[in-house]
C-alpha cells in the first residue's frame, strides 16, 4: 500500500530538524559567497554544502518534503506580499528602474550577444514601464496570498518559478555586467538622416563601426558599444536604502533570488500533494506568514504591509468561507486581492507614496543627506622581504619601516596593489543643484532676495574704452586694465561702469536655498507633462509668499523657451531655475509638486492633487 504523504512525514521531530539544518545550510552558502566573509569562504561553503546534502537526504528518507514546502510557502508568501507592497507603494520609482533595464545597452545586450541578434531591442517596453511595474507588483502580492492559503497551487507554483527564474536572470545580469566589455549593436537610419552620413564617414576610420547595408531608403550600421550596467536592481525600491541606509549590492540581490528560487523549487516539487488549506491548516499558515510579514516590516521600518497583508489574507478566507456558488473560489480570491491592490495603486499614483523613503521626504534634513556619505580609504600593500633572514611580511605602506626604502641591500620590497580599507558610500543627495544661466535671468529672478544678493557680489568695475584708430568701443575689467596697453594717443577712456563679472556664467542657488529660514519650492521633472489643473492655487500661494517675504522658486528641467511659454500662457512670472530631471524624479513622483523647506528641513510636500488654497497654505506655513 502506498504511504500517504502528510505534513509530518515519517517523523515531525526529525523533519523539523532537517528543515532547520537545510535553512542554516543555505545561510552558510550565502555567507560563503559574500565579500564580507572572503577569508572564511571555503569553510562556510563546505559547512553549507554538507548541511544541504545531509538535510535534503534526510528529508527524502523521512518523507519531509511537505514540511519543507510548507515552510517555503510561509517564507515565500510573506516576502512576496511585502516585496510587492514596497514596490506598489512607489510604482513610478519601480517603472523608472524598469526603463533602465529596457534601454538598448542594458538587458537587451545579453540577447544580442547570446543569439547573435544585434538588432534586438527592448526599448519598445519603455512606454509600458509603468503598466508593467503595476502588473508585477500586483502579481507578487496575489501570488503571495495564494501561496499562503494554498489556492491554485499548481498554477501558482509555475508562475512563481517563472517569476523567480526571470528575477534571478535579472540580478545575475546586474551582478555580472562588465561596463568595459563591448557588444555589437545594430541601428537603422533613414538615408536622409544626418547621423547616417556621420556613421558612414566614421566607419572609414573606426573599426568598431561597420556599414551593413546602404541604399536610397536606409543605412544599417553595426557598432561596438559598451553596455549600460544597472547598479541597483530595484528589488525593494528605495525601501532598504531609506530604512537601513543602503540597497542590496548586485551580488547580494543575486543570492537573495537564488535562495527564493531554491524555496520555490520545493513548492514546485510538492505541488501535486499540496491541497487548499483546511481551517486547521490556516490556523498554522496564517499566523506564521503574518510573523514573516511583521519581520520584514520591521526591517523596512514600515508596518502598512502588515495591515494590508492581514486584510488581503482574512478577506480571502472570508470569501472562501461564504460557500457561495460563484464567489467562493480561488479565482475570486485572486480578483479580490487584485482589487485591493488596484485601490492602493490608484491612490499612490494620484497623490504620493504612503511611505516616502527618498532623501527629500517630509522631515528630511537636506544638509545632512548631502553629507551622510563615507569617504573611501585605500592602502598600498607591499611584500617586504628581509634578504638576510628570508622572512617576508605583507604590510600597508604606512606600517613599513623607513629603513626598507634606504637599505636595499638588506630589504626587498615588492608592490602588491591597492586594497580598499573603507568602502566609499555616496551621500543620499548628490545632484541637488538648481541653476540659472546669466543670460536667462529676468526680473522675476532678480526680485528673489538671495538672487539679488548673489548678483550684487558678482558685480565688477569695467572700463569702457574707445579705439581712435578703429572708431569702436570695448570693455575691460578694471583689474585687467594695464595703462601701457592703452596709450592716450590711440585710446580714450569713456567711462567706468559696474556690471556682472563676465567670468561668471551662471548662478547656483543650492547653498542659498539651504540657508533660508523658509522657502517654498515648486518642482516639475518635465514641464511639458506637468498636471497644471491646480495652477490657480499655485499662483495664490506664490502671491501669499510675496506678501510675507518668503522666497518662492520654481525648479524644472526645461529649456528657457518652454519656461517662457509656460509663464506667458499662465500669466505666472515665477522665478525659475533648472536642474537634472533624474534628481527631480527623486524629489517627488508627482509632477508638479510643492515643497516647504525650513532651515534645510523639508517640512511639507504636496502632490499636484493635494495643493491647498492660498489662504489655507498661509495659515499653516506663513504665519
Amino acid at each position: 500500500m502506498r504511504e500517504r504523504i502528510t505534513l509530518e512525514g515519517r517523523s515531525l521531530l526529525f523533519n523539523s530538524i532537517f528543515v532547520l539544518l537545510n535553512l542554516i545550510g543555505m545561510a552558510f552558502m550565502v555567507m560563503g559567497y559574500h565579500e564580507s566573509f572572503e577569508k572564511q569562504s571555503t569553510m562556510f561553503l563546505t559547512i553549507g554544502l554538507i548541511l544541504l546534502i545531509l538535510s535534503i537526504g534526510g528529508l527524502i528518507i523521512m518523507k519531509g518534503r511537505m514540511l519543507m514546502s510548507s515552510v517555503a510557502r510561509v517564507i515565500i508568501g510573506g516576502l512576496f506580499i511585502v516585496s510587492g507592497l514596497v514596490k506598489a507603494n512607489d510604482p513610478m520609482g519601480f517603472a523608472y528602474k524598469l526603463e533602465e533595464y529596457f534601454e538598448d545597452g542594458a538587458l537587451a545586450y545579453r540577447i544580442k550577444e547570446w543569439f547573435s541578434a544585434p538588432g534586438f531591442s527592448m526599448e519598445f517596453f519603455i512606454d509600458y514601464a509603468l503598466f508593467l511595474s503595476i502588473l508585477i507588483c500586483i502579481a507578487e502580492i496575489v501570488l503571495g496570498v495564494l501561496t499562503i492559503i494554498g489556492g491554485k497551487i499548481k498554477l501558482v507554483s509555475y508562475l512563481l518559478m517563472l517569476m523567480m527564474l526571470f528575477f534571478t536572470f535579472l540580478t545575475w545580469h546586474t551582478a555580472n555586467c562588465d561596463p568595459d566589455s563591448k557588444f555589437t549593436d545594430r541601428d537603422t537610419y533613414a538615408a536622409n538622416d544626418p547621423i547616417a552620413q556621420i556613421k558612414i564617414d566614421e566607419a572609414k576610420a573606426n573599426e568598431d563601426i561597420t556599414i551593413v547595408s546602404s541604399n536610397k531608403e536606409e543605412v544599417v550600421v553595426d557598432e561596438m558599444k559598451q553596455p549600460q550596467c544597472v547598479k541597483d536592481c530595484g528589488c525593494f525600491g528605495d525601501a532598504l536604502k531609506g530604512s537601513v541606509g543602503r540597497s542590496l549590492t548586485p551580488n547580494e540581490s543575486l543570492w537573495k533570488d537564488i535562495v527564493l528560487l531554491y524555496l520555490v523549487l520545493w513548492v514546485f516539487i510538492a505541488q501535486w500533494q499540496i491541497k487548499p488549506n483546511t481551517r486547521k491548516d490556516n490556523m498554522v499558515f496564517v499566523p506564521t506568514s503574518i510573523m514573516v510579514i511583521i519581520f520584514f516590516c520591521w526591517v523596512f521600518g514600515w508596518y502598512f504591509p502588515f495591515w494590508f497583508g492581514l486584510l488581503a489574507i482574512l478577506s480571502s478566507l472570508w470569501l472562501l468561507n461564504l460557500k457561495h456558488k460563484y464567489l467562493s473560489n480561488h479565482w475570486m480570491v485572486a480578483l479580490l486581492v487584485t482589487v485591493w491592490c488596484i485601490i492602493l495603486e490608484i491612490y499612490v499614483l494620484m497623490y504620493v507614496p504612503l511611505k516616502d523613503y527618498r532623501p527629500y521626504s517630509v522631515g528630511s534634513n537636506l544638509i545632512e543627506n548631502m553629507n551622510n556619505g563615507v569617504k573611501g580609504e585605500s592602502a598600498f600593500y607591499y611584500t617586504i622581504t628581509n634578504l638576510e633572514t628570508g622572512e617576508s611580511q605583507y604590510l600597508p605602506m604606512g606600517e613599513i619601516d623607513p629603513e626598507v626604502w634606504s637599505n636595499t641591500e638588506k630589504w626587498k620590497s615588492e608592490y602588491e596593489g591597492e586594497v580598499v580599507v573603507v568602502e566609499p558610500v555616496n551621500p543620499s543627495i548628490m545632484d541637488f543643484n538648481p541653476v540659472i544661466y546669466m543670460e536667462d535671468i529676468s526680473d522675476a529672478e532678480r526680485n528673489v532676495s538671495f538672487v539679488k544678493a548673489m548678483l550684487d557680489t558678482s558685480m565688477t568695475q569695467v572700463l569702457k574704452i574707445h579705439s581712435i584708430e578703429y572708431d569702436s568701443d570695448m570693455e575691460t575689467p578694471i583689474e585687467e586694465y594695464i595703462p601701457e596697453m592703452f596709450p592716450p594717443e590711440e585710446y580714450t577712456i569713456l567711462d567706468t561702469i559696474v556690471k556682472i563679472n563676465p567670468a561668471i556664467t551662471d548662478l547656483q542657488i543650492k547653498d542659498a536655498i539651504l540657508a533660508e529660514d523658509k522657502i517654498v519650492m515648486l518642482v516639475s521633472r518635465r514641464l511639458s507633462e506637468a498636471n497644471l489643473n491646480e495652477i490657480d492655487r499655485i499662483k495664490e500661494i506664490f502671491e501669499a509668499c510675496q506678501r510675507k517675504g518668503v522666497p518662492f522658486i520654481f525648479v524644472c528641467n526645461s529649456s528657457r523657451e518652454e519656461i517662457n511659454a509656460f509663464r506667458d500662457k499662465h500669466k505666472f512670472d515665477v522665478p525659475t531655475f533648472i536642474m537634472d530631471e533624474i534628481e527631480l524624479k527623486v524629489i517627488s513622483r508627482s509632477n508638479p509638486a510643492l515643497l516647504v523647506i525650513e532651515n534645510a528641513i523639508v517640512t511639507e510636500k504636496y502632490s499636484h492633487r493635494s495643493i491647498p488654497r492660498g489662504k489655507s497654505f498661509t495659515e499653516k506655513h506663513l504665519k
